[in-house]
Parts: structure tokens; C-alpha cells; sequence
């Protein structure tokens, strides 16, 4: 992949990286997907910045680019977005947690069972979502 090519990618991916961001911004509660689409969006334009950066560009349009993507990701992002993101899937599972513990394990019909499940399933997508934010967050930290 030529230098040029790896720029225009760059300018897509960081379009696309964008709009994620207005999203995320936008929207009180994200589904895992999109909480998920958004960190691998981050940390695939996060790492075309590193490799453009190592590039010698004589092109002050793609390094001004670069740098402003790189500016949004750590103010818009790491800063807000982030922080965010985690208080919402740690308040989630304690509440999850507490609703499932609350529950009487006696006398419970199928329907029960089944509703149970699928929030343990719930449980276990969000705790998972969690740790893989949860290592974003250590990757930015230091």
C-alpha cells in the first residue's frame, strides 16, 4: 500500500471515525455493538496516525489532518466519550447484578427461567464489553 493510498484510507476511516463519535455524543446509551464498533474504529484510526506520522509528508493538508484527528480522539474521545461509556456498562452490570440477586429463587415459572437467562447472557456480553474498554483505558493511561 503506497503512501497516497494509505493517506485516502486514512481520510475515509477517519470520516467514518467521526461519525461514530457524533453518535456516541449524541445518544445517552449506545448498544454493545456500536459501543464496540466505536473503540475498534478509534484504535484502527489511532494506529494509521502513528504509521502517517512516521511518513515524511510534504503535504501540510494530510499532517493538519492527521494532527486534528489525533486531537479529536484525545479530547473528544479519551476525554468524554470514554469515561462515559464505562460509568454507563459499570452502572448497568450493578444493576443487573442487584436485579438478579434480588430475584426468589423459589416457585419460579419457565417464563422465569428463561427471563433470568437472558439476563445473565446480558450480564456477560456487558462485563465482557467492559474489560475490552476497561484495556482501552490502560492503553491511554500509560
Amino acid at each position: 500500500m503506497s503512501s497516497f493510498d494509505l493517506l485516502n484510507t486514512f481520510y475515509d476511516e477517519s470520516e467514518k471515525l467521526g461519525n461514530l463519535l457524533h453518535n456516541a455524543s449524541a445518544k445517552p446509551i449506545l448498544p454493545l455493538s456500536e459501543i464496540i464498533e466505536t473503540y475498534y474504529q478509534v484504535m484502527n484510526v489511532s494506529s494509521m496516525v502513528i504509521m502517517l506520522k512516521q511518513l515524511d509528508f510534504n503535504n501540510d493538508k494530510a499532517l493538519e489532518k492527521i494532527n486534528k484527528t489525533e486531537t479529536i480522539i484525545s479530547d473528544t474521545f479519551d476525554s468524554d466519550i470514554h469515561p462515559k461509556i464505562n460509568r454507563y456498562l459499570t452502572n448497568s452490570i450493578q444493576n443487573i447484578m442487584k436485579d438478579l440477586q434480588s430475584k426468589n429463587s423459589e416457585k419460579r415459572s419457565k417464563q422465569d427461567i428463561e427471563d433470568e437467562a437472558k439476563q445473565y447472557e446480558e450480564l456477560r456480553q456487558m462485563m465482557s464489553t467492559r474489560e475490552f474498554v476497561e484495556q482501552y483505558g490502560k492503553s491511554i493511561s500509560g
